[in-house]
């Protein structure tokens, strides 16, 4: 709970309706892409810092494990996505075919 307002993450419990679902479109690609972009910027530094044999920040292996972390991290709202996307697409096709 933060502030007295209850938090609920997408992918901890099921959608009830159709437009909680498309509620959770929006935030879950957002969060997906900014973690899979910052995963690939930080094995980018971890390259370079490599082939230049020197620190930007962080030791190489550290930038290339902290690419692994926010990839994984991303992995949740991704799939939280995916699932958003296609329970609209089978209500969607019930609908057309009904």
């Amino acid at each position: 709970m933060k502030g007295g307002v209850s938090v609920e993450k997408p992918w901890e419990k099921p959608f009830k309706d159709r437009e909680e679902a498309r509620s959770a479109l929006g935030p879950m690609g957002l969060m997906f892409h900014i973690c899979n972009w910052l995963g690939i910027a930080f094995a980018v530094f971890g390259v370079v810092s490599e082939v230049m044999n020197m620190n930007l920040g962080l030791e190489p292996t550290s930038w290339l494990l902290l690419s692994i972390a926010t990839s994984v991290a991303g992995i949740p709202a991704a799939l939280a996505w995916a699932v958003a996307m296609h329970l609209l697409g089978i209500e969607g096709k019930s609908k057309k075919e009904g």
